[in-house]
């Protein structure tokens, strides 16, 4: 507890009131999404890096990560994982580990993706208005009592792989601009008004899937008027996207040139093995290769170098993996025993011993 306490009162003194959440050191975000280690470590997982069993938190920061990506459902009854108490308790560990964090609300009780977003029960049938507040509230309300749970994140997401309308939207549907506009700049707002008064005043990053769609996204979005974000966050996956890693660069850099917003590659993956630690079936298979990066663990570790040094050559200011802690346990998911991610997690099958992908958080990159 005495750690919790101090850790809270450093990542409090970094930032006044009023002020923006500093850079980490050297001005690169570099870690993972670890929205699923608390249910993993319930399921049994055991962390190894030479053997031995390690905090996944300590690991990811004494090996060079500097923050932790954390999901949150409005009131996912499905599971008892990614709401309040959950939420707390990751960005707990990882400010007791040094690192920043990065919130992430779907505004969904489930998933909300690049294909769908889904509008909270609770939400459901009201008016543009009425749910332009109800979102407001729900991030204002989390975040002053995140603070006053000595809580704070660094960095705030006002959606996830936003592609679609907020609030109801599904891919290829037509985004009536003048509501997603209002929904946006409430979620913006909300942020802005806690962090004037809060102990840390977060970044905030709107976020687009795959790198073809964030550049006419965040043209129709600054054409309706969305404004005050500071991050633009972009989901990189060579299965879903049509663009080649030369194409994600050139993105990159057009994005924080046109929209003056600092650019994050926030979610991306690569397998290490095609094989299977369970029944669920993979997510990422031979559909997911890029030329050069074979299915090895020296292949991860490359892939995730060379994306870095892009993303940085190109003007970002970070890399966040996703979920690679995801390892295969006892327990499942909707979609079958087990885990859908192991063969792209960091660490191994049979062991889960850490893999050498984690040399791309302490590589000394070009800048």
């Amino acid at each position: 507890m005495r750690r919790l306490i101090l850790a809270a009162a450093l990542f409090a003194s970094t930032a006044q009131a009023g002020e923006l959440a500093p850079l980490p050191k050297g001005g690169l975000y570099l870690g993972g999404d670890l929205s699923y280690v608390n249910e993993m470590e319930d399921c049994g997982a055991v962390y190894r890096a030479a053997g031995k069993p390690v905090d996944p938190f300590a690991y990811l920061n004494a090996r060079g990560g500097n923050i932790v990506r954390v999901r949150l459902w409005n009131n996912a009854t499905w599971t008892k994982y990614s709401n309040y108490a959950d939420v707390l308790k990751t960005i707990r560990r990882a400010k007791a580990a040094g690192m920043q964090v990065l919130l992430d609300f779907h505004y969904s009780d489930d998933w909300a993706d690049g294909g769908k977003q889904l509008t909270p029960k609770a939400w459901e049938g009201l008016s543009t208005e009425a749910q332009a507040k109800a979102l407001h509230d729900f991030t204002r309300d989390t975040l002053l009592r995140l603070d006053r749970d000595g809580a704070m994140p660094e960095m705030v997401q006002v959606g996830n792989e936003t592609n679609p309308e907020l609030l109801g939207g599904k891919e290829m549907t037509p985004i009536n601009w003048a509501r997603n506009a209002a929904l946006f700049n409430a979620g913006i707002r909300a942020v802005r008004e806690v962090g004037k008064t809060a102990s840390i005043d977060p970044r905030v990053m709107l976020h687009i899937a795959q790198p073809e769609h964030v550049l006419p996204w965040f043209t129709a979005a600054k054409a309706a008027g969305v404004t005050g974000y500071d991050i633009i966050g972009i989901s990189y996956y060579s299965k879903w996207s049509k663009y080649s890693l030369p194409q994600l660069k050139q993105v990159i850099a057009t994005a924080k040139a046109r929209f003056g917003a600092d650019v994050i590659v926030v979610e991306t993956g690569y397998p290490f093995t095609l094989e299977a630690g369970d029944t669920a079936k993979n997510l990422l298979g031979t559909d997911a290769l890029v030329k050069g990066y074979p299915a090895t663990p020296a292949g991860q570790r490359k892939f995730m170098i060379d994306l870095t040094q892009l993303t940085v050559d190109a003007g970002g200011i970070g890399v966040v993996y996703w979920e690679p802690n995801w390892v295969s346990t006892r327990c499942g998911t909707r979609w079958g025993k087990g885990s859908d991610w192991e063969n792209a997690a960091w660490f191994d099958l049979k062991r889960t011993e850490a893999l050498p992908v984690f040399d791309w958080l302490d590589h000394k990159y070009r800048r």
